[in-house]
């Protein structure tokens, strides 16, 4: 199992429409149909991305870089239903931090990301990624940040 990320373009946009949350998980995360109508309004600051394994795109991940403060931020995390519990949120992580690293908009060490509080799985994978809870919270969502060595 070979886990990458490819941006979305022409060729796999609707195999990001295609991913399906699982039950309950619509109050954890935006589909990627939502997604990419962010990503067309901010396209001057993100990248969205299928996560794949192999040549099967699995996921769906956005970047975006927040000029005012600057950090990096991960949005719409998600990997769909029928391929959940195979690692696949863990290693699609690394590879997000990976390109993180790099610096694609900007200088900045910082990442961020929204995390619902129920969400006791995705939670877990962050936290053991090294994000801390920051204290901010809007309703159900918990901020959490990391600062890369």
């Amino acid at each position: 199992m070979s886990v990458n990320l490819r941006p979305i373009t022409e060729d796999n946009f609707i195999d990001a429409f295609n991913l399906k949350l699982a039950e309950g998980q619509e109050k954890h995360v935006s589909h990627p149909i939502r997604s990419l109508a962010q990503a067309y309004v901010y396209r001057n600051q993100c990248q969205p991305f299928g996560i794949y394994s192999d040549d099967t795109m699995v996921g769906y991940v956005m970047v975006i870089y927040d000029y005012d403060i600057p950090e990096y931020d991960i949005w719409h995390m998600m990997i769909d239903e029928s391929e959940q519990g195979k690692g696949y949120g863990t290693q699609s992580l690394d590879k997000v931090l990976e390109y993180i690293r790099t610096k694609p908009f900007g200088e900045s060490k910082k990442v961020t990301l929204t995390c619902n509080r129920d969400n006791h799985t995705a939670m877990g994978i962050y936290q053991r990624k090294g994000f801390n809870l920051t204290g901010n919270e809007d309703e159900d969502e918990v901020e959490l940040s990391l600062i890369l060595n």
